[in-house]
């Protein structure tokens, strides 16, 4: 990819070359060819292909900005693999799950939209193959030792890569000894062999690309992997390249894998078998082995479920402090699950979510349509507080000319100079101090720069500076986090300044378990309201129970019920898919501690203080605090920008856009009556067009006669009439395809 980039941009360097030097010995003048090759011609076009993924031959996508929503969605993100289809297109067969995906790809992690099954993620023990270094003289020559004719007249046919490269009389025995070489160490781990009796060739491969999985080697129906290695693996005294080269384990590719046949489960081998499985959770990708007990879930939740945890706010990176990443959170008290999956202890990954204390429950009506009810006291001890950061810049540029810009608070005969309170946090060096307060609009870095244009220096004149400092963004607040100075590689000062917001969960943000039960908060109760168990627990969370009949999401009771139990023993629960603590195991350890087997309790009124009824379903559950919160969503407007053709306003909430009242919003007025708001609500291009009442023709406003007059039949006869722009717009462009548009007035009264 980095060679056709080069190649092509090389290409169109040496073209420019040519170009100037057949321009240049026309002229009779030659240039030193310094002058003549322009250097950023070359490593410009490279560098904005690497930082905008748009590549050569019309490829996108190649480079892509890392994901930093947590931990989790970084690893995810580098073990995707996208396919080069369109999305566009139907393609079932490339979007389908096949056979040979099995611990390859994971089945459940891929987008739910028009990229469903087209972009994959890899499994948890998968490998992409890459380039061997193997000497094809040596390697044939040891292959005509183990019977390999190169004559090519009868046999089986041997394949390397691709190329026919001689017969074999016995497939069977010829395989088996390459296999044998490859566990010995004399060949690449990364080389596979197939022997296929139906078409009667041998494949061999040592080609880039190809996805291989790792499997225990069985000899004579028992596996090499023996308990005195589990032990040495325990002690750290063996690594994982360690068994490889013991030969215990080995990589296979789809096509290997059709002459094995490989156990589950180690109770399952017979003689015939060849492989035993490491484990019966590598098939799922890095993200779905972390769900507890996802066995119990529906395959179309736990995709879901795998979404929300790239999704969660957590800690991304350890040095976010002296970091400027984009759109980026981090959460003030993350932590480890109490139930969770092996994996998660192997991947030592940041944690990004909280255990919360759940009772499944309604309440008042306030977690309807899977909305949640959070305890008041909860969050105000710290539960899913988290702080927004974002970035700001400024460069001070150094123009043609001797013209720059210039970072100090602006002068106030700048144009464009904002009111004095804009600029009160600003130092003398006219950038502002760390942990001042900010709100929207306010000034973070003054600037000023000379005029782009030279109608702007003469409407100017005498004030040759123009006002051009950084701001903070519409609709957000915050505080300075930290302030750096720097320079860029051609010598201009950078400053960066990052800022931070807290945000204390409210109503409207969207919080979510690994189970795909998502949910946004609907209402935050009075810690004395809150529903309380005999033994005085009051719930962090109150979900309600109709989110579970019909999604089938058993992993989410099961995960609550171990939790309640890990709390209690104040232990980490084994939660791993298809092999954690089994529910028997769960509802006997909760009966020793004294408490009701099904997890069940005797609940009263926070308000009333009588007894309930129905006994409530208490555990403790990680819980996911989500990107998406409603203080990034907030968004109206009275007045403000318009677009320059239509003259509506602008779109957008970054750009200070308006909301758009649409057809249907029209419709739902005209239903109503509401004939004055309907007129108000769409005046927002109102413009009045002189109409002349005799031809009805659209007139002219002669401003140095100070009169107006029809273009048509010349009379001074002229009504104004309100209409939109985007209207007088339709009648301009008309006019552009020569059709001409008459109006016919009626008396507005009658």
């Amino acid at each position: 990819m980095l060679a056709s980039l080069f190649r092509v941009n090389l290409g169109i360097l040496f073209r420019d070359i040519q170009y100037s030097l057949q321009k240049s010995s026309k002229r009779k003048k030659f240039y030193s060819i310094k002058t003549i090759a322009k250097s950023t011609l070359f490593s410009h076009r490279v560098e904005s292909a690497i930082a905008t993924g748009s590549w050569t031959g019309e490829r996108s996508g190649v480079t892509q900005n890392m994901d930093k929503t947590n931990y989790l969605s970084t690893i995810s993100q580098l073990q995707r693999v996208s396919s080069m289809l369109p999305s566009d297109q139907e393609n079932f067969l490339a979007r389908t799950l096949h056979p040979t995906h099995y611990g390859r790809f994971c089945p459940i992690e891929t987008p739910e939209g028009t990229e469903i099954g087209l972009r994959k993620n890899l499994a948890i023990l998968s490998l992409v193959s890459t380039r061997v270094e193997l000497d094809r003289e040596k390697f044939l020559k040891d292959l005509v030792v183990d019977g390999l004719s190169i004559e090519g007249v009868e046999g089986t046919d041997v394949f390397f890569n691709g190329l026919f490269i001689g017969t074999v009389l016995n497939p069977e025995e010829f395989v088996v000894k390459i296999r044998e070489k490859r566990r010995a160490g004399e060949l690449p781990i990364l080389l596979n062999v197939r022997n296929d009796p139906d078409l009667k060739n041998v494949i061999i491969s040592t080609e880039a690309g190809r996805v291989l999985r790792p499997l225990i080697i069985l000899e004579n129906g028992a596996s090499k992997l023996k308990n005195e290695d589990l032990v040495q693996i325990e002690q750290g005294q063996i690594s994982w390249d360690g068994l490889i080269k013991k030969g215990i384990i080995e990589y296979l590719d789809a096509a290997e894998e059709e002459n094995s046949l490989v156990a589950l489960y180690e109770e399952e081998i017979t003689p015939r078998h060849t492989h035993l499985e490491i484990d019966n959770i590598d098939l799922f990708g890095v993200v779905t082995s972390l769900v507890p007990y996802a066995n119990h879930d529906q395959s179309s939740r736990l995709n879901r479920g795998s979404k929300t945890q790239k999704q969660a706010l957590g800690l991304y990176s350890a040095n976010y402090l002296c970091r400027l990443d984009t759109d980026v959170s981090i959460l003030q008290y993350p932590q480890k699950p109490i139930v969770r999956s092996f994996v998660y202890d192997t991947l030592q990954t940041y944690p990004a979510g909280q255990n919360l204390t759940v009772a499944i429950i309604t309440y008042e009506g306030y977690n309807m349509e899977d909305a949640l009810v959070f305890n008041r006291g909860s969050l105000e001890r710290g539960v899913g507080r988290s702080f927004y950061f974002r970035p700001y810049s400024a460069v001070e540029m150094n123009y043609a000319g001797g013209l720059k810009d210039e970072i100090a608070v602006p002068e106030k005969d700048s144009s464009g100079y904002k009111t004095e309170v804009s600029y009160k946090h600003l130092e003398e060096d006219g950038i502002i101090y760390p942990e001042a307060d900010v709100n929207e609009g306010e000034v973070l870095i003054g600037k000023m720069s000379p005029p782009k244009f030279l109608s702007e220096a003469r409407e100017i004149s005498v004030r040759t500076k123009k006002e051009s400092s950084v701001t903070m963004r519409q609709e957000e607040k915050g505080t300075i986090d930290s302030v750096f100075i720097t320079e860029d590689e051609e010598g201009n000062k950078i400053v960066q300044i990052k800022t931070r917001d807290l945000r204390v969960p409210e109503i409207g943000d969207k919080f979510a378990t690994a189970h795909g039960q998502k949910g946004v908060v609907g209402a935050i109760i009075p810690e004395e309201d809150v529903p309380f168990t005999s033994k005085g627990i009051r719930p962090d969370v109150m979900f309600n129970p109709h989110g579970l009949p019909s999604r089938m999401t058993v992993g989410y009771l099961l995960e609550l019920l171990a939790g309640k139990v890990g709390c209690l023993k104040g232990e980490v629960v084994n939660g791993t898919a298809f092999s954690g603590a089994s529910k028997k195991e769960l509802e006997d350890q909760l009966e020793e501690l004294g408490f009701s087997y099904d997890g069940k309790e005797t609940m009263y009124s926070g308000v009333t203080g009588k007894k309930m009824v129905s006994k409530i379903f208490i555990g403790n559950l990680y819980y996911l605090k989500l990107k998406y919160m409603v203080a990034n969503k907030l968004h109206g407007r009275a007045s403000g920008k318009v677009a320059l053709l239509t003259r509506q306003p602008i779109e957008g909430r970054a750009r200070g856009g308006a909301l758009r009242l649409g057809e249907m919003e029209q419709q739902a007025l005209v239903a109503h009556g509401a004939s004055l708001l309907l007129k108000e609500r769409y005046d927002s291009d109102k413009i009045l067009l002189p109409i002349c009442t005799k031809c009805g023709a659209t007139g002219i406003d002669d401003n140095i006669r100070d009169k107006t007059i029809c273009p048509m039949c010349g009379s001074e006869s002229i009504e104004h009439v309100e209409v939109s722009y985007a209207f007088k717009l339709l009648m301009e462009e008309l006019q552009g395809l020569h059709i001409h548009s008459m109006f016919q007035l009626k008396n507005k009264y009658e």
